[in-house]
């Protein structure tokens, strides 16, 4: 009969879980960002600059936004014309359709930390 060993390091598993869910979690959300930016109105792209991603590592959150006066209004206001490409809901949109692929990314770090 054979017998190994095991020996778990738990806090080490933890630590090294959290930095790849921190990795993900930003990589993720600078996703999405990028994906806004593509749809976001355009006039002179002040909009479009204004877009950032920050993650919360206390809270383990992710925010994308949009910082202009106008930012709310052109996400919401269906009957505004925009350029082709270029649409409403610029962030809703994208997070619906890229939220499997953010699922995935911020996955795939987790599985990337737990391996090294």
């Amino acid at each position: 009969m054979s017998r190994a060993r095991v020996r778990w390091n738990g806090q080490a598993v933890n630590r090294a879980a959290r930095a790849g869910e921190l990795r993900g979690l930003r990589i993720g959300a600078e996703h999405l960002l990028q994906v806004s930016r593509d749809r976001v109105p355009i006039e002179e792209a002040t909009l479009e600059r204004s877009g950032v991603a920050v993650v919360d590592e206390a809270d383990v959150s992710a925010v994308v936004a949009f910082d202009t006066p106008y930012a709310i209004r052109q996400h919401e206001e269906l009957e505004y014309r925009h350029d082709a490409g270029r649409t409403a809901k610029y962030l809703e949109g994208p997070l619906d359709e890229e939220g499997a692929v953010i699922l995935d990314l911020i996955a795939a770090q987790v599985r990337r930390a737990l391996r090294g």
